[in-house]
This record gives structure tokens, C-alpha cells and sequence, in this order.
């Protein structure tokens, strides 16, 4: 494999989790003496989003960063990379979801994608999902994708029972009573609708907290006052201590539209959550069938929730379960994965 790998990605001014993975991906290659650098690049914010990605592209890939002895591993869009990790799915897939729009980014982001897929050596999708849709899609060959789970930090200790005083407290919940969560922000996309219509219907004594942002927030106040539960749904809004809450909670249900694979899955099943999500969601992969919600399934999963939350010793095993299964998606496994991935891929075409 060749030993100098320049990671691309744009900086939009809000480290998350992909500036995270990077960093350990190039501490990783470092220690296995692999020259790993990142192209810093700045784009003048002034301009229209659309406009920025595009130029992104033109400047990384007329550059002086290609040559026949570099791997250019992005996890941008662009139209030149050797590697692209999909770590924010199929644009074209998540559109059909989302329904006609005038946006230009969109535009932008459906060339830039279809160029993306073709011309890179090897893909990275972090769902079977994701895979599925980038071959059907965009008629990419199938042997040209690695399906890698993305990792979450290891939780070394779980203290429920003071976390979730220490909630009931700052929240004024009943004590004893059951704690159903939601994370993410943009409400619409992350399925916080039908969060609420779910609750709504679950019968056992639990109380419902949503954490995050969206600038129509208001309008899913008035929601919970219409269904009658305003009264057990606390809007928390952004939280430092979100692991406190996953701790805290028996519960953690995100109906989502559309998420290539998401992180607060696994993360809320490392603290001993029970989790339920959708179809629409490649972190779906990791968990039993009975976890998994599909369109028109609001009333049973409202009923399996109750089932769980009405036997102490099914609670108990869920969480079991889910902490396991949790406990396998580490960070140094994916780091391991994607190592192997590259070497093997590129090891192939380049046996020096």
C-alpha cells in the first residue's frame, strides 16, 4: 500500500463526529507508519453553500494533492477520490424521502455525489443500507464497497440509579416512573412526530424527554398539547450531558426518516437504553427484529414498549442485550476495519 494518505475533509466550523474519526484514523495510520495528512483548505463562508461545495471540489481536485504515489481519502464529495467514506449516505436515496426541492445544494450534492461513486476506488458505507443504495442508486459494482460499522466510545461505568435521580430531580418527574428519550436535532427529519404519537399511545407511567434543537421547536410543543401529554414530555433542548440522560433512561426511540447509520444508537444502548429505531436507519442493522420500527407499526410498537416496561425481568434482559451488542462497536474495531479495508483493497494493486 502506498504510505503517504491525504485525508479531505471541508470544515464547516462545528467539530462533530467526523472530524473525531478522522483525527483517530490518522493517529492509527501514524503509528503504522503511514504518512497521513490533511489538506486544510479554506472556502470564503460568504458565499452560497451550493457555491462553496463546488469550489471545494475544484480546488482539491486540480490541485497539486494528486499523484501516483498519494491515496486521497476524503470524506467530502468530490470527484476525485482514491477512498470516499459514505458517512453521510446517499443524498439521492435521502431525497425521496425528504420530497421535490428548489435548493441548489441538493443539486450540487447529486453531481458531485454521482462522480463521488464512480470514480472512487474504494467506498466505505457505514450500513448495509447505505451499500444497497449506492449500487442501485448509481449502478456502482458491489465488490467495490467495505460495509463498516461506525464506533462509539467505551462506557468503563453505568451508574443508573444516580443518574436517574439526579433527572427526576432537575426535571421534576414522579418518582418510579418510566424514561422515554429522544436525541437529535432538526425534528422533522429525526421522526420527533412520531415520537410523540408513540408516546402518546404507550400506557405504562413514563415520562418523555427530547433533547435537541430546531427552529420550529414551538410547533412540536403545540403537538404534545394536541395528544394530551404535554404534561409527561419535558423539551430539554441542547445538552452537555446527554450520557447522563441515556443512562438515566429505559427507553431510547428514534423514529428517523433517514440516517445512514446513526451514532446516538449504539451510544444510548452503551448506557444500558433499550433502543428502537426505523427501517430508514442502517444502525437498525445492529438490533433484533422486535427493536425495529416500520411505517403504519406505531400501535405495536407502542404495545412492545409497554411489554418491556410492565415485566422488570424483560427490562432487565433488554438491557443486557443491548449493552452487549453495543460493546462490539467499538472505535478501535472500526479503526481495525478500516485499516484492513484499505490495505487489503489497495494492497492488491499496489503489492509494494
Amino acid at each position: 500500500m502506498k504510505k503517504r494518505i491525504l485525508f479531505t475533509r471541508r470544515y464547516t466550523g462545528t467539530p462533530g463526529g467526523a472530524e473525531r474519526y478522522l483525527d483517530r484514523l490518522m493517529g492509527e495510520m501514524r503509528r503504522d507508519g503511514i504518512e497521513a495528512e490533511k489538506i486544510d483548505m479554506e472556502i470564503p463562508d460568504y458565499l452560497p453553500s451550493w457555491l462553496q461545495v463546488l469550489l471545494y471540489d475544484r480546488r482539491i481536485c486540480s490541485g497539486s494533492y494528486l499523484s501516483d504515489d498519494t491515496l486521497l481519502f476524503s470524506l467530502e464529495r468530490i470527484s476525485c477520490p482514491d477512498i470516499y467514506r459514505a458517512g453521510d449516505g446517499v443524498h439521492r436515496a435521502f431525497l425521496k424521502t425528504k420530497g421535490f426541492t428548489l435548493n441548489p445544494l441538493h443539486l450540487a450534492y447529486l453531481h458531485l455525489e454521482k462522480r463521488t461513486f464512480e470514480n472512487a476506488s474504494l467506498i466505505i458505507a457505514n450500513s448495509h443500507m447505505v451499500a444497497g443504495e449506492i449500487v442501485s442508486e448509481y449502478g456502482i459494482e458491489r465488490d467495490r464497497i467495505r460495509v463498516i460499522y461506525n464506533g462509539v466510545p467505551r462506557v468503563e461505568s453505568i451508574d443508573r440509579e444516580s443518574a436517574y435521580r439526579k433527572v427526576i430531580r432537575e426535571l421534576n418527574i414522579d418518582e418510579g416512573r418510566r424514561i422515554l428519550l429522544f436525541v437529535g436535532n432538526g425534528f422533522e427529519r429525526k421522526g420527533l412526530k412520531r415520537f410523540l404519537d408513540i408516546v402518546s399511545r404507550v400506557r405504562s407511567d413514563c415520562h418523555a424527554i427530547v433533547v435537541g434543537r430546531d427552529k420550529r421547536a414551538e410547533r412540536y410543543l403545540s403537538y404534545a398539547e394536541e395528544l394530551g401529554i404535554d404534561e409527561r414530555v419535558s423539551f430539554v433542548g441542547y445538552r452537555e450531558d446527554v450520557e447522563t440522560l441515556y443512562e438515566a433512561s429505559d427507553i431510547f426511540l428514534f423514529p428517523t426518516r433517514y440516517e445512514p447509520f446513526s451514532n446516538v444508537v449504539p451510544e444510548a444502548m452503551s448506557h444500558g437504553a433499550v433502543a428502537f429505531t426505523t427501517t430508514e436507519n442502517g444502525a437498525s442493522e445492529i438490533l433484533d427484529e422486535r427493536f425495529v420500527m416500520r411505517k403504519g407499526s406505531d400501535g405495536e410498537i407502542a404495545e412492545r414498549i409497554d411489554a418491556i416496561l410492565s415485566d422488570a425481568d424483560e427490562l432487565r434482559l433488554c438491557r443486557e442485550d443491548a449493552l452487549k451488542r453495543a460493546s462490539e462497536l467499538t472505535v478501535e474495531r472500526n479503526m481495525r476495519e478500516t485499516m484492513r479495508a484499505i490495505e487489503e483493497f489497495f494492497g492488491e494493486k499496489d503489492p509494494d
